[in-house]
Parts: C-alpha cells; sequence; structure tokens
C-alpha cells in the first residue's frame, strides 16, 4: 500500500464543511468520489483539520492509503479532471508509510479577512467579512498577542472542558493589510499547534469589541484567563475564514512540485515541511 498526500485548496462557500456527511456536500465526500472515479477504489481519505460550512482553504492537507499504480502526475491531473470548480489538488506527494494528515501535523495557521470600507464590494461577499467602520488596530494587534503561547482557551471555544482538553500552544499572531480589487483589507493570521471548535472566529469577534474600544485588552486578558466562554465576544461568520497552511516535520511527504515557501509568520514553508482548523 502507499500513502499519497495531497495538498487542498477550497471555496467553502458551498460545501457543509470538510468532513463527510450522509447526503450533504463536503469537501471529504466529493474528493472521495473523484478518487473512486480515477483509480476505481473506495478509500477513506483523511484531512489535516476539519473546517465548518463556509470556511476556505489554501492549505489543507490530506492523506489517503491505496493500492493503485497510477502515477503521482495521472493522480494529480486526474483528480482535479473529477473534482469541482471549487476545490482543486494543488499538489501531491508519496508520504512515508506513517504519515498521517491530521496526527503528524505540527503546525496550522487561519487567516480572517475583514473588508472595513463604507460599502461591501460583492467580489469579496464570500471570503472577507464587510465590517464598515475604523477599527483600533494597535489595540486589536496589543489584544492578539496576549493570547501567543500556552494557554486554557475555553474562552474561545464551544468545546466544554469535560470533552477534552481546551489548552492550546499559540506559536505567532500577526495583523496586516492585505490588498485585492484595489481594496485594502484586515487580515488576521493566527499559528498554533491545534485550534478548538470555531476558536478563530470566537477570537475575531472578541478582538472586533477591542478594535470598535467596547473592550480594552486587560479585559480581552482576563477573557482568555476567565476560561468563560459568556465574556468573550460573538462568533465571527465562517467565510472571513480561510485555514492557509498545515505544517509537517520535515521528510515526511516528497512533493511533486517544490512549494517555494518560507517558514516564518510572513511566509508559508517548504512543501517538505510545509504540508501543513475549525
Amino acid at each position: 500500500m502507499r500513502t499519497i498526500a495531497l495538498l487542498l485548496a477550497y471555496d467553502g462557500a458551498d460545501f457543509a464543511g470538510s468532513q463527510w456527511q450522509t447526503d450533504i456536500r463536503t469537501v471529504q465526500g466529493a474528493l472521495e468520489t473523484a478518487w473512486e472515479a480515477l483509480t476505481q477504489e473506495q478509500r477513506r481519505i483523511v484531512l489535516a483539520g476539519r473546517t465548518d460550512a463556509g470556511v476556505h482553504a489554501v492549505g489543507q492537507v490530506a492523506h489517503v492509503q491505496t493500492a493503485t499504480s497510477h502515477s503521482l502526475a495521472t493522480i494529480w491531473r486526474g483528480l482535479n479532471a473529477h473534482l469541482p470548480v471549487d476545490l482543486t489538488v494543488q499538489n501531491v506527494g508519496e508520504a512515508r508509510s506513517d504519515f498521517h494528515a491530521r496526527f503528524s501535523a505540527t503546525q496550522r495557521e487561519y487567516r480572517y479577512l475583514m473588508d472595513c470600507a463604507p460599502v461591501p464590494l460583492p467580489q469579496l461577499r464570500h471570503q472577507a467579512l464587510h465590517h464598515p467602520g475604523m477599527l483600533d488596530v494597535p489595540a486589536m494587534t496589543a489584544a492578539l498577542k496576549c493570547l501567543e503561547g500556552t494557554h486554557d482557551f475555553a474562552a474561545f471555544t464551544t468545546a466544554t472542558p469535560a470533552q477534552r482538553s481546551t489548552v492550546r500552544a499559540i506559536y505567532w499572531t500577526r495583523i496586516s493589510e492585505q490588498e485585492w480589487f484595489d481594496r485594502r483589507l484586515l487580515a488576521i493570521d493566527i499559528a498554533a499547534n491545534a485550534f478548538l471548535q470555531h476558536m478563530v472566529r470566537m477570537i475575531v469577534g472578541t478582538l472586533l469589541l477591542v478594535g470598535r474600544q467596547r473592550m480594552t485588552v486587560d479585559q480581552f486578558r482576563e477573557v482568555l484567563v476567565s476560561r468563560d466562554r459568556r465574556l468573550a465576544g460573538p462568533t465571527a461568520p465562517a467565510h472571513g475564514l480561510t485555514l492557509t497552511a498545515v505544517r509537517y516535520p520535515p521528510g515526511l511527504i516528497r512533493w511533486v512540485e517544490p512549494l517555494e515557501r518560507q517558514i516564518g509568520p510572513t511566509k508559508l514553508s517548504q512543501p517538505s515541511s510545509y504540508a501543513q482548523e475549525e
């Protein structure tokens, strides 16, 4: 048996999330249908992270165990020929037999986009939250820095401590400007070892309170320490969120096409360590 890794990008607007569901359109379901059409195998394709309905990805990773003799190039072309237009395979690789898209991952990165212009741009309606008005970005940046390190993020998730641990490690955060269609967007980037359900969206919803000066940086820090979901802000809409990268230790995957990316908060990584939820 071979283990094949897939680097995926998708527009989540018309998917009911990434995880397979009966009679509902999902990323995993579309992938498995395309895989069967190409290889005549019924295989379970495992994703690195679960994304909710409406959430996008440009760096999602999956793996499948297969007996197919197709070359990597054939798998790459063949899957894209069978996949819908809102889901594509960006790269394929031969992975070590012990590789697991989810459990081998050491880091995941998300970006949340906001458009603060007075009037929304229709082209951005699925990719960025329209939030008109000025925001206190320095205060938001300071609040976001409070999250770096290992903390209990129970205040920023719908999961309860009785279900599983809510402790996670955030490696770095950043707020920057990105330009799309000659419009400046606010991008909130967060990298962690893993994320809890709705964690990024709840962080963003609470950061917006800071940006609108309805919550101070100290109060934001108190929300984190409290572990009380009721003190945090509302959950930001799903459509502004994108899974941008999942990272692995070097040597687990040999990609067909090298990705000229570098590890760090400003650039992405090489595919051997790249690979890289909500």
